[in-house]
């Protein structure tokens, strides 16, 4: 029976030239801290062999305020330690507008750039994405404002999250330069971008998977559901085979598509960071990872 071994070295984000590790920490948490807790979870994080830094102006807004209070957390640390900003690689995104849902017009977006840059206290994201789709913009001012943003150098990478298949491709018809990621749910118990289209069309245009929500939202650690106690007990049996943890085991399934899935983990637990590495430990057969797929589907293959 063959085997699937991953690989903890970094792999390219799209065509966009920029390499990336296989997991990425996600900070849509992240403003709830201060700014010493801040700078240990990000050196856990980069002690656990993460490069990718995924945060956006709308991470810490609680409904009354604090947009952008995350980008201003990470900011304010970047600016007392810089040697971190030149290890990482910085992904923001822009577009959602409390209390209206989105705006992917051009003045918004490229005021939306300008201000997270300032809170980043940076000159250049690596990846810039639209958070969510505006159907109100057309995708060609969408387009024409992503490479604007690369051409005035102060975004080397665009991506988009959120979008459907077809949302994506039209964009990228518009485009001059290439799309380099897409953002979607997909977890265990989220499996759309498998059937969707999503995943497949990352393979044809070279898109970087970038997974959100990698364990369902907490309900992979906490059943609730005779479906997700199904998937948390396939989860577990490759889990204490390899000695990790479920958590561990979830990433580790998710990255084993082909499509090299990153998952973004959103834990502020510098514990639970550091156990990112053991991902790397499983060694998937093909029987494993359908056990969690068939778990996850509630019904057997066809």
């Amino acid at each position: 029976m063959s085997e699937m071994i991953l690989s903890p070295d970094s792999r390219p984000l799209g065509k966009s030239g920029i390499t990336v590790s296989p997991i990425a920490w996600g900070m849509w948490r992240f403003a709830g801290v201060g700014p010493k807790e801040g700078r240990a979870l990000i050196e856990a994080a980069f002690a656990a062999g993460v490069t990718l830094f995924d945060t956006a102006d709308i991470y810490g807004f609680d409904g009354d305020g604090g947009f952008g209070d995350a980008e201003s957390l990470l900011g304010h640390i970047l600016a007392g330690t810089p040697s971190l900003r030149g290890a990482m690689v910085l992904a923001t995104k822009g577009g959602i507008t409390p209390p209206v849902p989105y705006d992917s017009g051009r003045d918004y977006l490229t005021k939306a750039l300008e201000d997270s840059l300032r809170r980043l206290r940076t000159e250049q994201v690596d990846l810039y994405q639209i958070h969510r789709p505006d159907i109100l913009t057309h995708p060609q001012e969408v387009a024409r404002t992503l490479e604007d943003m690369v051409s005035s150098g102060k975004v080397r990478a665009i991506g988009v999250s959120n979008y459907t298949a077809d949302q994506t491709r039209t964009l990228a018809s518009f485009l001059s330069v290439p799309l380099s990621s897409q953002q979607p749910e997909f977890s265990p118990l989220f499996l759309d971008p498998l059937t969707n289209g999503l995943i497949d069309q990352a393979m044809e245009l070279d898109l970087a998977v970038l997974a959100w929500s990698p364990l369902g939202g907490g309900r992979i650690g906490t059943p609730g559901t005779p479906r997700e106690e199904a998937v948390a007990a396939a989860l577990d049996t490759v889990a204490k085979r390899a000695g990790v943890s479920r958590a561990a085991a979830t990433y580790s399934w998710i990255m084993a598509h082909p499509a090299r899935v990153i998952p973004i983990v959103g834990t502020q637990n510098a514990g639970r960071i550091a156990e990112l590495a053991d991902a790397f430990r499983i060694t998937w057969t093909r029987r494993d990872w359908y056990d969690v797929l068939v778990a996850a589907r509630g019904e057997k293959l066809p």
